[in-house]
């Protein structure tokens, strides 16, 4: 939709906002009207670098011509249906989910906090059912996200900050550990518990990866304790760290995982995979969703891991990580540079607010997020290249420059 098209004014569409929503995100003051690749438009054309990605979802651009195809034709046969017919979008993403990443069985959602959802409730029916009523405890990290649905939001090691505030007691059955500190993880297990669920990068956490002995320890500690090992790969799957999946990296694979953002292409779509045991916990009944495996969102995924793999994005993602991470190393008043693939995050030191470079380069047509004090972080569509990369060092650096 075109703003020409509706008689109204940019402010126009402000004041409606402002008097009709229920207003929880700090909005950028510029109406999006359009997007194509790494660029979203105003109302006037005026283009912004998009290293933002739709919180990296638009990870092979925005508007793939591959997805908006997909979709457009999905609509003119089946838009919804209930899930008791098979369609024919659902099976054919199904297979190519679970045969591209090695696991055995999927189930779709609508989101990232569903997927996890999912996935804490098929870890806990699977411990109780095997073990026993008291087997249903999960140890997730310290300062990691998973949500912001009350299972999803108690997962998440945030106590007293963050997403957690005001909303009461949590869901009871959650303990949390140091990332990264494996010892700290056994610690914190009990004969009760039956998942260690953690994210392969903690990205609103600060952008910080999991160390190799980390997961691989997570792993052989699982195995040894009758445990599930859940790795959250909402923000990190299908391709944005250079490989398929963050779990990859580590030569591991997980009992279940989630995911969401970028398997839909800017669809909403989310998924747990599992293996074909763990799986067996979800019996009919036991588990639903109205939209979920919607014959639209399975489309547009479908042609977006398609674009993901012919594409080799991963391998690009890789590549542009490198390079990009390299060059913000340079920055001024930077204190380190964190990332895995195409999500990056950069720490200044204490004279330079994330909140402040975040606003500079809004103001110089460059989309990214702050994350804490001072912390800024880019996901940006994984199919720039090296130039795109110069162009928002460049706005970072005018950016942090500005403001010292």
């Amino acid at each position: 939709m075109k703003l020409k098209d509706t008689g109204l004014t940019t402010q126009d569409i402000k004041d409606k906002v402002s008097k009709y929503m229920i207003e929880t995100y700090e909005r950028f003051d510029f109406l999006a009207e359009s997007a194509k690749d790494q660029y979203i438009y105003d109302e006037n054309g005026e283009a912004y670098l998009d290293f933002y990605a739709g919180i990296a979802v638009n990870s092979a651009g925005s508007c793939n011509e591959k997805v908006v195809e997909a979709v457009v034709e999905q609509t003119k046969t089946l838009m919804h249906t209930f899930n008791y017919p098979y369609t024919i979008p659902q099976a054919l993403l199904a297979e190519k989910v679970c045969t591209t990443i090695g696991m055995d069985k999927i189930f779709f959602q609508n989101s990232g906090t569903e997927a996890n959802e999912a996935m804490i409730k098929m870890a806990r029916k699977y411990g109780i059912e095997k073990y026993g009523p008291n087997r249903y405890h999960i140890v997730t990290a310290k300062m990691g996200f998973h949500g912001r649905t009350f299972g999803a939001m108690s997962a998440t090691g945030q106590p007293g900050n963050g997403c957690q505030v005001g909303f009461g007691p949590m869901t009871y059955g959650f303990s949390y550990a140091p990332y990264n500190d494996l010892q700290a993880f056994k610690d914190a297990c009990t004969e009760n518990t039956i998942a260690i669920m953690i994210e392969p990068v903690q990205g609103e956490g600060g952008v910080h990866p999991a160390t190799y002995e980390f997961m691989t320890g997570l792993r052989k500690f699982c195995d040894e304790k009758g445990m599930l090992l859940l790795i959250d790969e909402v923000q990190t799957g299908w391709c944005r760290t250079g490989k398929v999946m963050s779990f990859m990296h580590y030569g591991i694979k997980p009992d279940i995982v989630s995911m969401a953002k970028a398997l839909g292409g800017g669809m909403p779509i989310g998924a747990i995979c599992a293996t074909a045991e763990v799986a067996k916990a979800f019996s009919p009944g036991s588990h639903g969703t109205t939209f979920g495996g919607h014959p639209v969102s399975c489309a547009a995924a479908l042609a977006q891991v398609g674009e993901l793999l012919d594409r080799n994005l991963a391998g690009n993602a890789e590549k542009q990580g490198k390079y990009f991470m390299e060059k913000l190393k340079t920055l001024p008043h930077v204190k380190e540079v964190r990332g895995q693939g195409l999500l990056v995050g950069v720490e200044f030191d204490d004279s330079v607010k994330s909140v402040d470079v975040k606003h500079e380069c809004l103001h110089r047509h460059l989309l990214l997020t702050a994350i804490g004090a001072h912390v800024i972080r880019m996901v940006p569509p994984l199919i720039i290249t090296e130039e795109d990369c110069d162009q928002a060092y460049e706005i970072i650096k005018a950016s942090v420059e500005a403001l010292i």
